[in-house]
């Protein structure tokens, strides 16, 4: 079966570097975020144009690459993350949560039973051809799984302690872009009101025991917000850091000496 590392070291306080994934549809991509010293990686089903099989095959080689896949569902339907978690994912993220009720039915739907309600599907693929008890597999599922929140909005800060008072978070990622344009700064990532509503969530956070994080655009702000306290720290994604780099190398070849 699988030991959540990431998961893992989040519980002991550690960072944890992931990124986003999700126009690139190459499993070369997973085995070079983990060859670069990424964590984990989110799959971006939410604003991605990934179907099933291609989330399926991800998962795979990034298991085996030793990235932990994260998906972000599209929206918070059983169907979306109980079938995300059977494809291979470590994790699901959901996305624009600001209702405790909601996060609740969503977080059970992560769980089998007698902790939550997800049905029952798993194969020898997905215990790399292990053999295991029922007890055992679900025992191991149960607890390895990582469950993650995304903060988005101005509603869903002001509403943070009873999001995170539910049961079975891990971590919080929070959303910069739409929780920017939500305060009514658009792409002004170091504004002090985003300031602000960042650190409220991660102070709330650390006092629950759950990770704090969020994506970043930018090396400098993803080391802006790791000397803040950010754990679950993503940066970049796929296609940002291919064109980065190779608008780096050009420019660096045709710089005049």
């Amino acid at each position: 079966m699988f030991t959540n590392h990431v998961k893992r070291a989040l519980a002991a306080g550690e960072l944890q570097l992931g990124t986003g994934f999700g126009q690139i549809r190459s499993v070369e991509i997973p085995r070079i975020l983990a060859a670069a010293g990424f964590k984990w990686a989110f799959i971006d089903t939410e604003h991605g144009g990934f179907d099933l099989e291609t989330v399926q095959d991800i998962c795979r080689i990034s298991t085996l690459s030793g990235l932990s896949p994260i998906v972000r569902v599209a929206d918070l339907q059983y169907s979306l993350i109980a079938r995300s978690l059977d494809l291979g994912a470590e994790g699901i993220i959901f996305p624009r949560v600001e209702s405790p009720e909601l996060l609740e039915r969503a977080v059970s739907w992560t769980k089998f039973p007698p902790v939550g309600v997800r049905g029952f599907g798993l194969g020898p693929v997905n215990l790399n051809y292990q053999p295991a008890s029922f007890n055992d597999i679900i025992e191991t599922y149960n607890r390895e799984t990582l469950v993650v929140l995304q903060i988005e909005t101005v509603r869903a800060v002001e509403a943070r302690e009873e999001l995170l008072a539910v049961p079975g978070i891990d971590a919080v990622m929070i959303g910069p872009a739409d929780l920017s344009i939500s305060l009514g700064v658009g792409g002004e990532f170091q504004h002090p009101k985003i300031v602000e509503a960042m650190e409220k969530v991660r102070d709330s956070c650390n006092a629950r025991g759950i990770a704090p994080g969020t994506q970043t655009r930018s090396p400098a702000l993803a080391r802006f917000w790791k000397e803040r306290g950010m754990r679950f720290l993503g940066c970049s994604n796929d296609t940002n850091m291919i064109y980065d780099r190779a608008a780096e190398l050009v420019a660096a070849i045709q710089k005049e000496n």
